[in-house]
């Protein structure tokens, strides 16, 4: 799922301001931010220590679902606002652990995931959760210019929190589910993703809906 160019269907002024400029795009794959951003993926080096490949300042460094692949997300963040001028934007997206582990570490529907996120909690269902709005202020000379949680064309009413089956039983189970939806009509596979949800997570920002169950994070660093 191509997450950038979903979530570019509602940017508005605040996210194109902070995409301006020369710009490097972290964990892109074949869906970069820009079309002139600079792609770094695995090919190009270890993100975690992205410094020791990338030797120059961007006026804006986004990375899309990323951070959460990363060994250490607290420190890879801090890496990654080394990169960013003065007066530039750090512009980040990781899954809402709410939305999208729906209670369950590791994750059912990215295993690789390293960490989950939230916005900001006292406490946390998962050991490895980190509250974004302290991620941010961790960031020296940081402001914060957007954070908030998107959740578009997500159906509440399809959440199944806890972990009622094992990862590898829910995807597929998910592949079932998607060769039965071609069999029957738009009503029918209403009706079987909530009843298929009573059992199995399911994934709806892989599925037709597209939806969105993430945190987004902008950070402008103050000119010196």
């Amino acid at each position: 799922m191509k997450e950038t160019s979903k979530s570019k269907q509602f940017w508005g002024p605040t996210e194109e301001d902070a995409t301006q400029g020369h710009g490097i795009d972290i964990g892109c794959g074949p869906d970069p931010v820009r079309a002139d951003a600079i792609r770094f993926d695995r090919e190009n080096g270890d993100a975690n220590r992205i410094t020791d490949f990338v030797h120059q300042e961007f006026d804006y460094v986004y990375s899309s679902h990323c951070l959460e692949h990363m060994d250490d997300p607290r420190q890879a963040i801090l890496e990654w606002w080394k990169l960013v001028k003065p007066g530039g934007h750090l512009f980040v997206v990781v899954p809402d652990e709410d939305l999208y582990e729906q209670g369950a570490f590791p994750s059912r529907f990215g295993p690789e995931h390293k960490a989950t996120f939230t916005i900001s909690k006292a406490k946390s269902w998962s050991s490895h959760s980190i509250n974004v709005f302290d991620l941010a202020r961790s960031l020296p000379g940081g402001e914060i210019v957007s954070l908030e949680l998107q959740d578009r064309n997500y159906d509440l009413s399809l959440m199944s929190h806890g972990a009622l089956q094992p990862g590898w039983l829910v995807r597929l189970a998910a592949k079932f589910r998607t060769v039965l939806c071609l069999l029957i009509s738009s009503d029918e596979r209403k009706g079987l993703a909530r009843w298929f949800s009573g059992f199995y997570p399911v994934d709806q920002t892989n599925s037709a809906a597209s939806a969105q169950a993430q945190i987004q994070l902008i950070v402008r660093k103050g000119r010196t």
